[in-house]
């Protein structure tokens, strides 16, 4: 398609900006405020744009602004768009991370916080100490429409179904593993199934139900154990371990992990359980960025290397 520059020339590409934070925030005020200008000349760019489009693109609602069927067509082009038009203007810069001030923020669930976030933190505060993070807790319902709004940079977590707008790469792979606390229970690895079933187990659910892939497996044998605690966080499950004749059983590296910090003991689980995949998400539109990519590529690196020092 052959570019007409006079009519391109008419339109003012500020105004996709202000659409863009529109779409994000849906709401003229927080709109103005991402993109720093006044309320009132926002809601005169939503006028304009509302020209440009011949359409409403947003109206109001009891939540907010809501956006009409067009406004959500043009959300993604308009993202990718900005992406690329901002590559282009930055792509003669050398990316140094020396030198780089920026923010990212990640949403992921702490278990991966806690084996990826000390040497994350000690390698940017001695590369790049102008990066900063917002860690968040992963919310695996509404990932994605967070990482569309651009509320949410890079998402970290066990299984994705993202869109064609999303991109995705493993970050690694794991195991599962039993952890308690042998002066506790009076048990040495490995430890058998009756065993298994014997004790009290801890489970970790971030969806809040009392219910896991243990009692899955368990389940196709004919089988149920007793659950002692219920926790939506990793990091509260060893010291739960710790203090009772409970089992659990979580993922091999924070397991290991927690074994070496507390005490603990580790063991293969008496039950065949599937391996796991823990990968990263983020928006196709900062596929090319540099600073991005430089963190996804940091985070592989880590990644590779054993949670618990040799």
């Amino acid at each position: 398609m052959t570019i007409d520059h006079i009519d391109l020339s008419r339109i003012d590409l500020n105004l996709l900006v202000a659409l863009d934070a529109l779409l994000a925030e849906r709401s003229v005020t927080r709109a103005a405020a991402r993109i720093g200008i006044g309320q009132s000349a926002m809601s005169s760019a939503l006028a304009r744009l509302r020209t440009l489009f011949g359409d409403e693109l947003l109206t109001r609602a009891p939540e907010g602004m809501r956006p009409t069927p067009r406004a959500l067509a043009l959300a993604e082009p308009l993202r990718v768009l900005l992406r690329q038009v901002q590559g282009l203007v930055r792509r003669d810069e050398a990316f140094d991370p020396r030198t780089v001030v920026r923010s990212f923020t990640i949403s992921l669930p702490d278990s991966t916080e806690v084996l990826l976030g000390t040497r994350l933190l000690a390698h940017l505060r001695r590369e790049a100490p102008g990066i900063s993070l917002l860690l968040r807790s992963v919310d695996r319902a509404h990932i994605l429409e967070e990482i569309d709004a651009d509320r949410v940079d890079l998402a970290i977590d066990l299984s994705f179904r993202g869109q064609t707008h999303h991109k995705q790469r493993l970050l690694y792979r794991d195991s599962y593993v039993c952890l308690f606390n042998a002066a506790q229970v009076g048990l040495t690895p490995p430890i058998s199934l009756d065993d298994y079933l014997r004790f009290p187990h801890v489970l970790t659910s971030l969806r809040g139900t009392a219910h896991g892939v243990v009692d899955d497996a368990l389940a196709k044998l004919g089988l149920a154990r007793t659950l002692a605690v219920t926790s939506p966080r990793f990091v509260a499950v060893p010291f739960l371990v710790r203090s009772a004749p409970v089992l659990t059983t979580m993922h091999a590296r924070l397991a290991h992990l927690f074994a070496e910090t507390l005490g603990l003991t580790v063991s293969p689980v008496p039950v065949a359980l599937d391996a796991i995949t823990v990968g990263m998400l983020w928006h196709a539109s900062y596929d090319d960025d540099p600073a991005h990519r430089w963190l996804r590529d940091l985070l592989r690196r880590l990644a590779d290397e054993p949670a618990v020092p040799s």
